[in-house]
């Protein structure tokens, strides 16, 4: 049977979802992508409220190479779909304990910004990079294929890297090597908050964050990320891929454990493959039936540790805050403490640390003439109920509105022309987020490479995952290659050559050792 008869269902059209309706309509397969809600990008999507724009989530577009190459094996040019401002400096740290770090990626400008707080860290900035350079050079092949069981963890090739990857050692340690005054350590390791972990129990491997931020860059979309998505649906549209939108999906179609499609609640949609892009540990519970779920039982799905949440302020402001960077991130006086109110006791700090987005004076398209929008977030303990948020919406919003004073927002009260607010509450009732965790299950070494639901759904033949709840895991150039994993993995099972460029086997990449082309 030909690519031209395969049909494929994409559940929810989230990046992950759009990247690999992208891919398996270029190898010929008739793909439907269905939403339940009233637009695409799910939590990559913008919020548009009385002429102001703010994204959804993801605010920062890091290592652009992945999109970049989705994009050209579908036939169209990154750079010429989606206008992209590369930010210098990247971000400033405001540090509780004093004093600060304009992060930039330009080295020498680097290294005398950390000599202004650490003058011996200084001089082992590139002794970091270089560092981290290697360990990503030799790892990205394995986080560029699947990991299905603890064989492909026992390989010989994997083996090899133990020792430069030190799973045995946290973030922070690992940082310790290279940094000895904990505010420069913090400004190197609060990227673990990606993961919505803690640097002092994030596994050593990802040191590689903050590296892609100073070796490729951080970016803006014109727009916003949410127009990332969007410009991803629209060109899948011109491919022929179909989308619905406001179409939940209530269930997978599942003959002898086999996936025959999705059931909405006016369709049923007939496939041979039902790719789901949606919280797994609440879409897999809603949408498969436990008779279906030897491996992932209601049970085992509970027993996982989920990652924090965050409390959401989108601000529509009148004027502008021309002095703010476009990126601030407080890290709060005892870092520590407030982790472990978020991760451990479940508690909302007295001095939480917090990020603002100012990215209107990147960007003016995102609020009227003289205007600016304010992305304020808050990490915070997934849903429990230790915390009331009816009750604790309006405290803890005050708050907010006092810590961000700390990094020059005064006056913001006075200045608010549309507000929205997103809890945990919200992110569960509101985008179906299993306790509201928004970077889906913890990236403890329990809960990855192979011990996270596979690309390849592990109960049902026919289903395959792509997010931030399978493997690689969260963040968007990571759930982007999930993406890539899934429809070769796909496309393998339905004996469909793959039809774009520079696409390899799973086998081929990791024996080879082949790394992505980086970004100029």
């Amino acid at each position: 049977m030909g690519s031209e008869s395969r049909r494929a269902v994409v559940v929810g059209a989230g990046p992950g979802g759009l990247a690999a309706a992208l891919l398996l309509a270029k190898s010929g397969v008739k793909v439907t992508v269905v939403e339940k809600g009233p637009r695409v990008g799910g939590r990559t999507s913008t919020i548009e409220q009385d002429g102001y724009r703010f994204d959804v989530g993801p605010t920062f577009f890091l290592y652009p190479q992945v999109l970049k190459e989705i994009f050209s094996a579908a036939g169209y040019d990154l750079n010429a779909e989606l206008p992209m401002k590369r930010l210098d400096p990247q971000y400033r740290l405001v540090f509780g304990s004093g004093g600060e770090l304009l992060a930039t990626p330009d080295v020498e400008r680097m290294e005398q910004a950390i000599a202004a707080i650490s003058p011996e860290d200084a001089l082992r900035f590139d002794a970091f990079l270089k560092h981290n350079r290697n360990k990503l050079a030799k790892f990205l092949p394995f986080l560029q294929s699947p990991f299905e069981s603890w064989r492909d963890l026992a390989k010989p090739n994997m083996m090899k890297l133990l020792p430069l990857l030190a799973p045995w050692r946290s973030l922070d340690t690992d940082l310790q090597v290279h940094f000895k005054d904990e505010r420069i350590r913090l400004g190197f390791s609060f990227q673990s908050k990606y993961l919505g972990m803690s640097p002092f129990r994030c596994p050593s491997l990802f040191s590689i964050l903050s590296f892609l931020e100073y070796e490729h860059g951080v970016f803006h979309p014109v727009g916003g990320c949410g127009s990332v998505t969007a410009t991803m649906a629209r060109l899948a549209e011109e491919m022929g891929v179909e989308i619905l939108l406001n179409e939940p999906v209530e269930g997978v179609e599942i003959e002898r454990g086999v996936a025959k499609g999705v059931r909405t609640a006016t369709r049923n949609l007939k496939a041979d493959a039902v790719v789901m892009n949606a919280d797994f540990a609440n879409a897999v519970r809603r949408m498969i039936p436990a008779k279906d779920r030897k491996r992932w039982t209601d049970a085992r799905i509970e027993s996982k540790r989920y990652s924090c949440s965050t409390f959401m302020m989108y601000l529509g402001i009148e004027g502008r805050y021309d002095d703010v960077s476009h990126h601030t991130i407080y890290l709060a006086k005892d870092y520590k403490q407030n982790l472990r109110d978020i991760e451990s006791l479940h508690r909302l700090s007295a001095d939480p640390s917090f990020y603002v987005q100012n990215a209107s004076i990147t960007d003016e398209t995102l609020a009227p003439e003289g205007h600016s929008t304010l992305y304020v977030l808050l990490p915070v303990t997934h849903e429990t109920s230790a915390v009331d948020w009816e009750r604790e919406t309006p405290r803890f919003r005050e708050l907010a509105l006092e810590q961000i004073e700390k990094i020059g927002l005064h006056d913001v009260r006075s200045r608010i022309r549309t507000e929205k607010v997103i809890t945990p509450q919200g992110w569960s009732e509101n985008f179906d987020l299993h306790l509201g965790a928004t970077f889906s299950m913890a990236h403890s070494l329990d809960q990855m490479l192979h011990l996270r639901p596979h690309n390849r759904f592990e109960d049902v033949k026919g289903m395959y995952l792509v997010g931030g709840g399978t493997h690689p895991g969260s963040g968007l150039p990571v759930i982007f290659e999930s993406a890539r994993i899934t429809s070769r993995l796909l496309l393998e099972d339905l004996e469909i050559e793959t039809q774009w460029a520079g696409a390899m086997s799973d086998r081929s990449r990791v024996e080879s050792g082949g790394v992505l082309e980086t970004v100029s």
